[in-house]
């Protein structure tokens, strides 16, 4: 099979972390997320990371060009070579745009599928909403899907979980609408291409797979 370069579109709580964690495993490719790319270069000091932290620090975004320098380095590793999984990037048609213009003029590739998982918003409300985490290990229960062992608390029994503002009904539907604006945008930008494909990820998890697996083969 040929070198895969996927960008994954999908809503917080579409499942795409879960979806990507079985690519990496079959196709051996690498996911990138745009965030822990950014910490990463900040905790390593590097050159962009010293310039994304001044940004950061003032509470600013950090501006296209410096996303994208920092994406070509990341691109040119050794553990990108057999393929690649983008996450969170790009957001914007602007920022589509800078991306395949360094992909072609510096690394002389491209993009071989843009998979879109989609699922409806009352769903996804459902699955954050009901999301809590343990202060004392960071464990993600949900108060439906995968409740704690003692109601409301911790893995002692006694503290409380928490709910965290992002995942509070309201917050979450204002994401959404944030996301759905974007994403919109960037399918019908890469829908031209023939490289855009529409995933149903309301189904379960092992289907949706299935599914991509046929995509990618």
């Amino acid at each position: 099979m040929s070198k895969i370069q996927i960008l994954f579109l999908g809503a917080p709580g579409s499942g795409k972390g879960t979806q990507s964690e079985k690519i990496t495993e079959e196709f051996h490719v690498v996911q990138i997320s745009t965030g822990d790319m950014l910490r990463e270069a900040v905790k390593n000091g590097t050159e962009l990371g010293i310039i994304a932290k001044a940004f950061m620090d003032e509470g600013s975004l950090v501006t296209d060009d410096i996303i994208i320098k920092m994406m070509k380095e990341r691109l040119q590793a050794i553990d990108c070579q057999k393929g690649f999984i983008l996450d969170g990037f790009p957001r914007t048609v602007t920022q589509a745009t800078a991306l395949d213009t360094m992909l072609q003029t510096s690394l002389e590739c491209c993009l071989t599928h843009v998979i879109s998982l989609e699922v409806p918003d009352e769903p996804i409300i459902e699955r954050l909403s009901g999301r809590r985490i343990s202060p004392l290990t960071g464990k993600a229960y949900h108060v439906k899907f995968n409740p704690p062992a003692v109601n409301g608390m911790s893995e002692d029994g006694k503290t409380p979980l928490i709910h965290r503002d992002d995942d509070k009904s309201e917050t979450i539907i204002k994401r959404l609408e944030v996301f759905h604006s974007q994403a919109d945008m960037l399918k019908n930008y890469y829908k031209p291409s023939g490289k855009l494909h529409i995933v149903d990820g309301s189904k379960d998890p092992a289907a949706v797979y299935e599914d991509i697996r046929k995509i990618l083969s």
